[in-house]
């Protein structure tokens, strides 16, 4: 089993299908949707023995700008999805910003559900 610092990830959210569009929409992904415990949520696309996590709405799940920041695989280019945030109702907080070379690139956004959230990409 590959060891991550990270083995899953929760991004809560009050309007569950809102939120879901939203990732949807700037990640170009098609997130599946389940009810769980009672929970709604829209799992991000995973491999085997990778990390992944999902948009959760349900009891206890309360949105908010502070606390842990999670940052999402931006893919090739950050400025992809990047320029879908505000379309798709979010709003961009830190711009694209090189990180370094070897690093690459980070972004920061509020997304419609008042959780602010980073991206990261090596360009």
């Amino acid at each position: 089993m590959v060891n991550h610092a990270i083995n899953w990830f929760e991004i809560p959210a009050l309007n569950f299908d809102r939120a879901v569009k939203f990732y949807s929409n700037i990640l170009g992904i098609k997130m599946e949707n389940s009810k769980m415990m009672g929970y709604d949520m829209g799992f991000f696309p995973y491999q085997a023995e990778s990390v992944s996590g999902a948009v959760v709405a349900g009891d206890g799940c309360v949105p908010g700008d502070k606390g842990t920041l999670i940052y999402l695989n931006g893919g090739e280019d950050l400025n992809s999805p990047l320029s879908k945030v505000e379309k798709a109702g979010g709003k961009v907080l830190v711009p694209k910003t090189q990180i370094s070379e070897e690093i690459g690139y980070f972004a920061i956004f509020m997304d419609t559900e008042g959780n602010r959230i980073g991206l990261h990409s090596r360009k």
